[in-house]
């Protein structure tokens, strides 16, 4: 009777090929994989993250106040608070998004864009535009003329950004929600 056992019959030299093909393959598939986690930060999907922020407190006298005459017949006007310019409600479109979206002017002139009970997903280099695309176009945000509010700050709750002085605000009528990274609206509201 004969009996087979499986064994290695290959040369040193091939198993050392083998076993540093092997090594390779796996230095390779740790470097894609630390690579993709950095591109898509899964992480971020696992975590929330809230502020609440109240509207800015005026800090200054108005910019260019117009000069008063004191008239005794006039009525004292009522002092000068929080003026919405405009406001639109959050769609979704990459992820789920909902809130509120108000341009503010305070008293001494500057203008915020203010997030009301904002919600969305998190995400890798996320940023806050004012873009001039319509808000059914959101996702060629890119390819419209915008500005760069900065980095969202949270993905829930009630939030501030500062609108560049001088920004024509008749130009840009659509606040989108962008991923910097990929390229995609999360959410967009029309300013009106």
């Amino acid at each position: 009777m004969s009996t087979t056992t499986d064994r290695d019959t290959s040369t040193p030299e091939i198993r050392r090929s083998r076993r540093n093909l092997m090594l390779g393959g796996g230095i390779a598939a740790i470097v894609v994989l630390s690579f993709a986690a950095y591109l898509f930060q899964p992480w971020t999907i696992l975590t929330n993250k809230t502020v609440d922020e109240a509207l800015p407190e005026v800090t200054s006298a108005p910019v260019n106040p117009a000069p008063t005459v004191p008239n005794p017949a006039a009525p004292t006007p009522a002092p000068a608070g929080p003026q919405t310019l405009g406001s639109g409600t959050f769609r979704s479109y990459e992820h789920s998004t909902s809130g509120t979206a108000k341009l503010v002017k305070l008293a001494d002139g500057r203008v915020f864009l203010r997030l009301e009970n904002f919600n969305t997903s998190n995400g890798p280099d996320v940023k806050v535009w004012l873009t001039g695309a319509n808000v059914d176009q959101a996702e060629k945000s890119k390819d419209a003329a915008y500005v760069n509010l900065g980095d969202l700050k949270a993905n829930n709750g009630n939030q501030n950004y500062q609108v560049p002085a001088g920004a024509d605000l008749a130009k840009y009528k659509t606040v989108v929600i962008w991923c910097d990274r990929f390229s995609v609206a999360f959410g967009a509201a029309s300013i009106t």
